[in-house]
């Protein structure tokens, strides 16, 4: 699955919708969860706990800063 090339994409496109030619750090954190939610299953065990999509990304992506998710997508070329 092809997850950070697609946040970038919708990135770049949401910028482009505001009138930008470039990416802020903000726009790829405003962006990550509807971006990423519909791209990432759940096990089973998981879903009979109670565990959400949306539960998981939270945690992965709510603890860090939107500059260092951006830094962390320019390190791999994507932007």
């Amino acid at each position: 699955a092809a997850l950070l090339p697609a946040l970038l994409s919708t990135s770049r496109a949401w910028a482009w919708l505001n009138g930008r030619d470039y990416v802020t750090p903000d726009d790829v954190k405003a962006l990550a969860q509807s971006t990423l939610a519909h791209r990432l299953s759940l096990r089973a065990e998981a879903e009979l706990e109670g565990v959400s999509v949306a539960a998981v990304l939270e945690s992965a992506i709510g603890p860090f800063p939107a500059t260092l998710m951006f830094i962390t997508g320019r390190f791999f070329g994507l932007v």
